[in-house]
């Protein structure tokens, strides 16, 4: 198998598996707190780096990594996974997981945003056609079309979902700074985090006697497939391929083929405006993305 055929198999496999993980996130909701399926994923995530670590023969580079730039990597951390997580766990609480995952998608376009402010990166023409789309769809989203009422089912899960995407885009935007092993980065963040949730467990006086075995294995399903094993496939595919966009756009396949199992798997209704609102939000990213592509085109013939 080539290495494109490798690239695209690990492509889709992250794909798909991340498009299990909102009815993941509301199955283990249903048991847990955010803090407490933060805990259990956050270990699961670490097992799982460990041997991917452990098959690359790269433990040896863990402490050295963490001892060169300390403070990089607690920041990292705290943002990513522990704020960023615990928000998005907040508004999967609150929000149906349809909203929520859809309003998550806007996080490119809030990077877009956030590198013209802290990168001084430049905004394009097309840029803010892709953001008015975006958040056009958020917006229908948030009020199920109700835009000019503004009449949102829950401020606070709307206001958390978009908190998390800024939260997201600033980790990347750290990230830039970051010239690391990408694995051995990602298991330091969550063994900073790992730490802060038990300590928070603890502070909510976390009730850990009442799971079930569903709900243990749904908050590991999360670690494993959302934070874990899933990133790594998703970088293989990246490291493999020589046509990073195509690779990129499978991502677009995610959102719809997660709204599917949500309605099958924990039959959420899926609200006509989602499918709506995602629409407007994949079409503005897409612009975003296609446009990028010209350019870099335009630019790698310029003389």
């Amino acid at each position: 198998m080539n290495n494109e055929k490798q690239a695209l198999l690990f492509g889709l496999s992250a794909v798909l598996l991340w498009s299990t993980v909102a009815t993941a996130f509301k199955l283990t909701l249903a048991q847990l707190t955010p803090i407490q399926m933060l805990t259990v994923a956050c270990f699961s995530s670490i097992v799982s780096l460990l041997m991917i670590c452990t098959y690359q023969r790269q433990l040896r580079l863990i402490w050295p990594t963490f001892t060169a730039n300390p403070v990089y990597f607690i920041v990292s951390g705290l943002i990513n996974p522990l704020c960023y997580y615990l928000i998005l766990f907040q508004a999967y609480h609150l929000l149906p997981a349809s909203q929520a995952q859809s309003i998550n998608y806007s996080w490119a376009m809030t990077l877009t945003l956030m590198a013209a402010i802290f990168l001084k990166q430049k905004i394009r023409k097309q840029d803010y056609l892709a953001a008015g789309l975006c958040y056009l769809g958020v917006l229908v989203i948030a009020t199920r079309g109700n835009l000019l009422a503004l009449d949102f089912e829950s401020p606070v899960g709307v206001g958390l979902a978009l908190l998390s995407t800024i939260l997201w885009a600033g980790y990347w935007i750290l990230n830039t700074r970051n010239t690391a092993d990408p694995v051995v980065s990602l298991l330091l963040g969550f063994l900073v985090a790992f730490p802060c949730t038990l300590i928070l467990s603890f502070y909510e006086h976390a009730d850990w006697t009442h799971i079930t075995v569903q709900g243990w294995l749904s908050a590991v399903y999360v670690g494993l497939f959302e934070m874990g094993i899933t990133f790594f496939l998703w970088l293989s595919a990246l490291k493999r391929t020589r046509h990073t966009a195509r690779i990129s756009n499978l991502i677009f396949i995610s959102p719809f083929i997660s709204l599917l199992l949500l309605s099958v798997i924990i039959q959420e209704q899926i609200h006509p405006t989602t499918i709506v609102g995602l629409v407007c939000i994949i079409a503005g990213l897409t612009i975003q993305q296609v446009t990028f592509k010209r350019d870099k085109t335009h630019q790698s013939t310029a003389p």
